[in-house]
């Protein structure tokens, strides 16, 4: 198994699962999945499954036993060990202490900004500020109803953190935007925004 196939952010995430119950990968992929828009986009079943043989080589989780639900195969369900447990809180401290920078598209696609121009730039972030207006209520709303229906804001944190860093963007984009109609963020070889 690659060592860098240990890297993968999911191994937390596997760990994580893990130390809710006892699971299969099919289970493992489907309940992540269900959790966020964020895994559901990220976790595809080739990958999960050799993130599970990772941990499973690495002695952070054992076969527990076999699982069969109606006509479906049999499938095999792992459980962490004292040794996946230790492994999960020290992935965690250290992700939690030592901010860390990603590269995603956004932060590609922004740094080169000017190449649309004042009028495509201040197009396209307003659509992006819309969309992001869009998913930040419906994630409100929704965490709303899952504080209402008495579940532990520990337990729907990383969702209250997506959802602040989604209204930060927000107003991040709102005073690009504004400085782009205003004519304050200097274009380099373009005239002034037209009102």
């Amino acid at each position: 198994m690659p060592a860098k196939l240990l890297d993968n952010p999911l191994v937390v995430s596997v760990l994580g699962r893990l130390m809710e119950q006892p699971a299969h990968p099919y289970q493992l992929l489907t309940e992540l999945r269900s959790r966020s828009e964020h895994y559901a986009s990220a976790v595809n079943r080739g990958t999960l499954y050799n993130v599970v043989s990772a941990v499973v080589e690495q002695g952070w989780a054992v076969e527990e036993g076999q699982q069969r639900s109606g006509n479906r195969p049999e499938r095999t369900v792992y459980a962490l060990t004292p040794a996946g447990s230790a492994e999960l809180v020290r992935r965690l401290d250290h992700e939690i202490r030592h901010p860390a920078r990603g590269f995603t598209g956004f932060l590609g696609a922004i740094a080169y900004l000017g190449a649309l121009g004042p009028d495509g730039a201040l197009d396209a972030l307003s659509e992006r500020i819309e969309r992001l207006r869009e998913r930040s209520e419906e994630d409100g709303r929704l965490l709303a109803e899952v504080h209402a229906e008495g579940v532990p804001r520990l337990y729907v944190i990383e969702a209250e953190y997506a959802l602040a860093q989604d209204r930060s963007e927000i107003a991040w984009l709102e005073s690009i935007r504004a400085e782009i109609a205003e004519g304050t963020l200097s274009w380099p070889g373009h005239e002034e925004v037209s009102d």
